[in-house]
């Protein structure tokens, strides 16, 4: 039985639990948002590496490219990090991986197997880490393993580590302040100080304010998966 890891949105972080369930995998398929090169050489540890350039993936990965079609035994895997960009009537393709909603995916659709792992690098909100192994037989059927990682004892509930309210009408709350603090011109670190959350939450919706004119807190929330 040949055995394929498959993971996506790693944002720099290669957790010792996924590094250690990708061992005894013959290859090792990532789709983007990979944010470091030594995660790249860290998988290659493992087993060799497929993986394709992420939103996230700036001057360092710009000889990754942003679609990939690779055949491992006798399977064809079509690659690319947004769902959105995945070529309709794709043909001579078994297996779709993609990643960059951080959600785990799995569904089947004109004979072609459609995968996003969803991210098992650093935690995002309430939202399990994921990634998936498949695991070949003789006959050619897959088996798809989706594996959950542990959440480590700073991650787990919202409050800890990153000062995300349970309550998501407190989320939109904080989403709204962060808005307004933006508009006044405040540094993301006072922002965050101000509004009692994590610098990367608070840098994390000021960007995306920044960066979608016109968008509403709903809006950030749904970009934001929350």
């Amino acid at each position: 039985m040949y055995r394929i890891g498959v993971v996506s949105d790693t944002h720099g972080l290669l957790r010792p639990e996924v590094a250690e369930g990708l061992k005894g995998c013959g290859a090792i398929l990532h789709g983007g948002d990979i944010n470091s090169r030594k995660i790249l050489e860290e998988l290659n540890k493992i087993a060799p590496v497929y993986a394709v350039r992420g939103n996230n993936d700036k001057e360092w990965a710009e000889d990754l490219p942003e679609d990939l079609r690779v055949e491992l035994g006798s399977l064809r895997f079509y690659m690319v990090h947004n769902k959105k960009h995945i070529p309709a009537g794709l043909k001579d393709i078994d297996i779709v991986i993609f990643g960059h909603s951080h959600k785990y995916e799995e569904k089947r659709e004109n004979g072609i197997l459609f995968l996003n792992p969803g991210s098992c690098g650093p935690r995002r909100f309430t939202q399990p880490v994921t990634y998936a192994v498949l695991e070949t037989a003789e006959d050619g059927a897959v088996l798809v393993s989706r594996i959950d990682v542990p959440h480590r004892p700073r991650e787990a509930g919202n409050a800890k580590g990153a000062g995300i309210p349970a309550d998501s009408g407190d989320m939109k709350r904080i989403v709204k302040a962060v808005m307004k603090d933006t508009d006044k011109g405040i540094p993301v670190d006072e922002i965050a100080a101000r509004n009692g959350i994590d610098r990367k939450l608070a840098e994390q919706i000021c960007r995306l304010y920044v960066t979608h004119p016109g968008v509403s807190a709903d809006g950030i929330l749904g970009k934001m998966g929350l």
